[in-house]
């Protein structure tokens, strides 16, 4: 709808990843070239982490249009929350084998053959594992057995691992995962675009889809996209989405602040608020409660001393009423038992 208006010839803030529309931003250059030098290396796992929505998914697709079949056989896997046998299924399934009725056993052997078979064509085999945070322990050591498969002293399989960022936390805190790590030859976590990035990145992505000056974009529209979206990719092409289409219905020329604020507000009011996370919030109560106690007046120095001084006193007096009337108490017991004592002697 909004591309017809604005004279489009494609929808450049689809959420599907498509690498025509790919951005090298900061930190997506430098994913790039921690994948190139893993690459270069030929063994080992590189693992790559980012928030939700930070750009794993089309990182690996830009990266595999530039890979050459001739020379690395690709094997990409998506659902990653799979045991360990069902992993080497998947591989096997990659390398173009059966793996229908074969045990644990029998799926590395015709893993690691399938391997030996790729590699006697001259090429290597790149496996992908994205949503790697769902991987169980099991699956992930799995992985760790198949690099250890080698060929005339060079390794038959290299690993790419994505995930989000409890991904590398997982992988730094578990001793489980410390033969691992130990193969890990490089590390990089994708950070959101900075303020000074959004522009680059919409105009890119209309330019890709045929973008003539239509929309014009206000000296503060950027800003306000980046405040709105904290740089996160997928968060920008969705405002970015509504933005264009709430333009093309109100036949808007210009794409300023004032829009983008409308179309926030539109959204926060037709979308249920998130949950709150316990763990990394607060409530508004707390919230309230801090801000009164930050503006609530402070005694001085002085008056303080004083009443901590009478604060203790108090204390000191309670302890000792405590002490009296315990001694009252084993007193008046006593003189009962010897009372008891007596008339029974009677």
């Amino acid at each position: 709808m909004y591309d017809a208006f604005y004279g489009l010839a494609d929808r450049p803030f689809q959420l599907t990843p498509d690498p025509r529309f790919w951005c090298e931003t900061s930190t997506h250059r430098k994913a790039m070239a921690y994948l190139g030098y893993g690459l270069a290396q030929g063994e080992g796992f590189i693992v790559i982490t980012g928030d939700i929505g930070a750009g794993k998914t089309t990182l690996v697709g830009h990266l595999t249009a530039q890979i050459d079949p001739a020379n690395l056989n690709v094997i990409t896997i998506v659902s990653t929350a799979v045991e360990h046998e069902d992993l080497l299924r998947i591989v096997a399934q990659g390398l173009n084998l059966d793996p229908a009725g074969k045990t644990k056993a029998e799926l590395l052997m015709i893993v690691e053959r399938g391997l030996h078979a790729v590699a006697r064509t001259g090429r290597r085999t790149l496996l992908i594992v994205d949503e790697a945070q769902a991987l169980p322990p099991s699956a992930l050591e799995e992985l760790r057995m198949l690099s250890n498969f080698q060929a005339g002293g060079r390794a038959l399989v290299q690993i790419f691992l994505l995930g989000q960022p409890e991904f590398r936390e997982r992988l730094n805190g578990s001793d489980r995962l410390e033969q691992l790590r130990q193969r890990v030859i490089a590390v990089h976590h994708l950070d959101p675009m900075g303020a000074e990035e959004v522009e680059d990145y919409v105009t890119h992505r209309l330019t890709v889809a045929g973008w003539s000056g239509r929309p014009a974009f206000s000296p503060d529209a950027f800003g306000a996209l980046h405040r709105a979206t904290g740089g996160v990719p997928r968060r920008l092409n969705q405002l970015m989405t509504r933005v264009l289409l709430h333009g093309s219905l109100g036949e808007a020329e210009t794409i300023d602040a004032a829009l983008i604020a409308g179309v926030v507000a539109d959204e926060e009011r037709d979308l249920p608020a998130p949950r709150a996370d316990t763990a990394t919030t607060r409530t508004a109560a707390t919230v309230a409660n801090d801000a009164a106690a930050a503006i609530a007046p402070r005694p001085d120095p002085a008056t303080e001393a004083r009443i901590a001084a009478l604060e203790a006193r108090i204390a000191e007096q309670d302890a000792a009423l405590r002490r009296v009337l315990t001694l009252l108490v084993d007193w008046v017991e006593g003189d009962a038992a010897r009372a008891e004592a007596m008339r029974g002697a009677a």
